[in-house]
């Protein structure tokens, strides 16, 4: 029988950055865009002489790229080892397949081992498909000449192939690459593969969407997926990141602080690598096999070569120190989250990471004061939010009532980001969003929702400060003045660029029924909106193939005259 998981995209609002170093929180939105892994078994019978074979076979198919993998895994070491083109791998599904077998067979007993064996002798069938959201299709719907409208990838088949960026650099071709919105792809496919393979074997039992909306959640389990996801895909992309993305994939949106990067020692990672098999080892290893975290770099090469058993490393990693801190988080309610894609052009996150933390070492006292001042507004913006929520739970018809009223104003004019911004707040916003007030809860209201757009557009001048300084474009001009436009329109509370910012989407929070003017006006500034809303939901199993269900729903949607 297929078991299927999906897990979210993400979006971090807040955080940028600091959330690379702890103690630094950071606010992570998980959304509705979801990547799907169905787990079946290759073959519904066992070969009688399987039983002498030390290997099984793994099938991977991405059917939005047009890519089948056909991969051998040793049920004795768990190496696995592609023997389709190399063109058709992939590293995070790899790991996760490895780290999830190595996880059940680390924790079950001798019985639950035997039974594991005969499942994996029949073969791993896999299918992964990420929604539409995750993949850029402006390109596309330009070369049509349609409307850059959220209409239009509405209209697109679900799970549609993915085109490739191969655009030629310097009279060469680059290597294509898929044009994505940024949504943390690679975290939420390998928590949906993670997941899926360890309900499929019985370590962990996942919740339903519907369980999650009643908060029937197994936290242990959760912690399981968790722990094995961010193992795999830190060792898939060779680094070990500050796991935000792989967090709010698993639990869904939260306040996040990272674990400590040591909880994945050099022994442990290095190990892990050297059960991959030697075609596998090629891609990592030159003289030496390096993988760096932000202030913490391995592996010994000689400790890697030993080849200890991965299941040792497991129970390394399962037993060890996961420090990291989540407190369950979503926007107030009748908020809006809408991200837009401008068309700009993409931005290299570790390229941007590497500046500024170069200009943290060439100016720490600069630096600190930075840091300790976007700190700061982050738990200020977060605040805020959550005394919009108190609010909304206490005294819901007047919260709805001013909301509504507030969700129909805008500014009269430019906010002149960054240098007259606090005036206009004070002279204008504080007056003319508080003349909505009748009453006293409603006053309050206000001041959180001016409180929190207040404390948006510090974060936003404090990041352009520190762009400036290292060098890199976290807010450009160009995202500057669209942000500022978007401040300016009908209903939005605060705009900004999510996570390590640059030309990538820029992402609004807006009030009531506000969004489609939004989308509207966006459409005006040659900016694309995106169907990605906020859905607090992490990793969830689902009752049948989302291909189906969407054939499903366009058959219902077919009208008979």
């Amino acid at each position: 029988m297929a078991v299927i998981a999906s897990a979210p995209g993400k979006v971090l609002m807040t955080g940028g950055y600091l959330i690379l170093e702890r103690p630094n929180a950071g606010i992570v939105l998980s959304t509705n865009a979801r990547f799907y892994a169905i787990v079946k078994p290759l073959s519904e019978e066992i070969n009688p002489d399987s039983w002498a074979w030390g290997w099984t076979d793994v099938k991977l198919t991405s059917p939005q790229l047009l890519r089948e993998s056909l991969y051998k895994m040793s049920l004795k070491n768990l190496t696995i080892q592609c023997v389709s083109s190399s063109e058709s791998r992939n590293p995070f599904v790899e790991n996760a397949v490895q780290y999830a077998v190595a996880a059940a067979y680390a924790i079950f007993d001798k019985n639950k081992k035997d039974v594991l064996h005969k499942l994996l002798l029949q073969g791993l069938d896999i299918t992964v498909l990420g929604c539409n959201d995750f993949y850029s299709y402006r390109n596309q719907i330009e070369a049509l000449g349609l409307p850059l409208i959220p209409e239009q990838l509405a209209a697109l088949p679900a799970f549609l192939s993915i085109s490739f960026n191969a655009e030629e650099s310097n009279g060469e071709n680059c290597k294509p690459e898929v044009a994505k919105t940024g949504l943390g792809s690679s975290a939420a496919m390998t928590t949906a593969v993670v997941s899926a393979l360890l309900h499929y074997f019985g370590v962990v039992n996942l919740s339903s969407s519907e369980d999650q909306l009643q908060e029937k959640k197994n936290s242990s389990d959760l912690d399981m997926v968790h722990v094995i996801a961010q193992s795999a895909h830190c060792i898939a992309q060779g680094k070990v990141g500050s796991g935000f993305d792989v967090s709010s994939a698993v639990y869904g949106s939260q306040r996040y602080i990272r674990f400590s990067p040591e909880v994945l020692s050099s022994a442990q990672v290095s190990l892990s690598v050297s059960c991959l098999c030697v075609c596998v080892l090629k891609e990592f290893i030159s003289d030496q096999i390096l993988l760096s975290s932000n202030n913490f770099s391995f592996t010994n090469p000689q400790v890697a070569m030993k080849g200890l058993p991965l299941q040792e490393v497991i129970v390394d990693i399962v037993k060890g120190k996961w420090d990291h801190e989540r407190t369950k988080f979503s926007l107030p309610p009748l908020m809006t989250l809408l991200l837009g894609e401008p068309g700009t052009g993409g931005s290299s996150t570790p390229s941007m990471v590497g500046a500024v933390k170069k200009w943290q070492k060439s100016d720490p006292q600069k630096s600190q004061e930075t840091w300790r001042k976007l700190s700061e507004l982050n738990s200020a913006l977060e605040a805020q939010f959550q005394m919009l929520s108190k609010l909304a739970e206490d005294h819901w018809n007047a919260y709805k009532c001013i909301i509504e009223s507030c969700s129909k104003l805008k500014s009269e004019k430019d906010l002149g980001f960054p240098e007259k911004v606090f005036d206009c707040l004070g002279e204008l916003l504080f007056a003319f969003w508080m003349e909505q007030a009748s009453e006293p809860i409603q006053e309050a209201v206000v001041k959180s929702l001016l409180g929190a757009r207040d404390v948006m557009l510090g974060i936003r001048y404090h990041m352009c400060q520190m762009g400036e300084a290292a060098g890199v474009p976290i807010e450009p001009e160009s995202q500057t003045q669209l942000l500022n436009a978007t401040m300016n329109m009908e209903g939005v509370l605060l705009a900004g660029v999510p996570g390590a910012g640059g030309f990538d989407a820029i992402f609004a929070v807006v009030l009531g029924d506000s969004g489609s003017s939004v989308t509207k006006s966006w459409s005006s500034l040659n900016v694309l909106a995106l169907l990605v809303r906020e859905d607090p939901r992490g990793v969830s199993l689902e009752s049948c193939d989302p291909r189906t269900r969407e054939i499903t729903s366009a058959v219902a949607s077919v009208h008979i005259e």
